[in-house]
């Protein structure tokens, strides 16, 4: 499947939205239509592109907004941008969600005994081509990192592009180790870190900050499509999640989206404009000590 976007409001700034459009040229959600499988017999997924590697501005999906769009996160009133922790510079992987999954508040892992995030399941691409925001990618899942975020299970699966030149080079969790020496364990530090600038403790980890292998990872990511199931057919609360979509509720459901009422959507907001410029405090380098 190909799909195209379209750009409204003014990038970094709290009106930029991108929405997705698929291959007829309709409006859909990258959360809900995009399928959670690219080739399901081979375990092939598709990601959504939310922050390209090296940059710092945090776009996420948008899941409580009708359609879904990629947007800016917020934080007390401006947009938000992830802080540089020495030796790192912006997000170090094209990161990303799984559509069609969903790591449900009201279900505590028996792994972690934490609850989900109320999110797309997050992923982490280590291959060697900067990704484009708003790219759907084919990936192969290799392994997977348990962050427990303010008492919440943020998974985040380390994933690479299936058409990426090195993937065929890339099978399990134990080939990154072997064949990028550090990153996992910049990747834990990452994580750990991001919000120590922003004056929070440092993220704990499941399994004491150990990745688990593909399996493991394939388990979880098909654990939280079944979570998606039941929150797009009703069978959960959807809470303040918007669950509106144009390709998998029938025409008599709620959350199904009229290509007329999607038209209105992207109508209602900013046309596109200028971006905004990177406040010069984006590039601040800031240096902790490690324990």
């Amino acid at each position: 499947m190909s799909y195209t976007l379209e750009e409204r409001g003014n990038l970094h700034s709290l009106n930029y939205r991108l929405f997705f459009k698929n291959a007829e040229g309709k409006y859909i959600s990258p959360f809900h239509d995009i399928p959670m499988y690219a080739d399901e017999s081979q375990n092939i997924f598709n990601m959504v592109v939310e922050v390209p590697r090296w940059t710092n501005a945090k776009m996420e999906i948008a899941t409580k907004e009708p359609l879904n769009p990629v947007k800016q996160d917020v934080k007390k009133g401006n947009v938000r941008y992830v802080a540089n922790v020495f030796p790192h510079k912006g997000y170090i992987w094209n990161y990303g969600a799984i559509p069609q999954t969903w790591e449900d508040p009201s279900h505590k892992d028996e792994d972690t005994g934490c609850v989900g995030d109320n999110d797309p399941i997050d992923v982490c691409e280590i291959g060697t081509k900067v990704c484009s925001r708003g790219e759907v990618i084919k990936v192969k899942a290799l392994g997977i990192l348990a962050m427990i975020d303010e008492g919440e299970t943020d998974w985040k699966v380390i994933v690479i592009n299936v058409e990426d030149p090195e993937a065929k080079d890339f099978n399990n969790i134990s080939d990154v180790q072997r064949l990028k020496p550090g990153y996992l364990e910049s990747t834990v530090d990452w994580f750990r870190m991001y919000k120590v600038p922003d004056g929070k403790p440092e993220n704990e980890f499941a399994f004491n900050g150990e990745f688990k292998d593909k399996d493991f990872a394939i388990k979880i990511i098909k654990n939280t499509h079944i979570f998606w199931k039941d929150l797009i057919s009703q069978k959960t609360d959807a809470g303040e999640l918007n669950c509106k979509n144009m390709c998998v509720s029938p025409s008599g459901s709620p959350y199904f989206c009229s290509a007329d009422e999607a038209k209105a959507v992207v109508a209602g907001t900013s046309p596109l404009r200028k971006e905004e410029t990177i406040p010069s405090s984006v590039d601040k380098w800031f240096y902790f000590q490690r324990e």
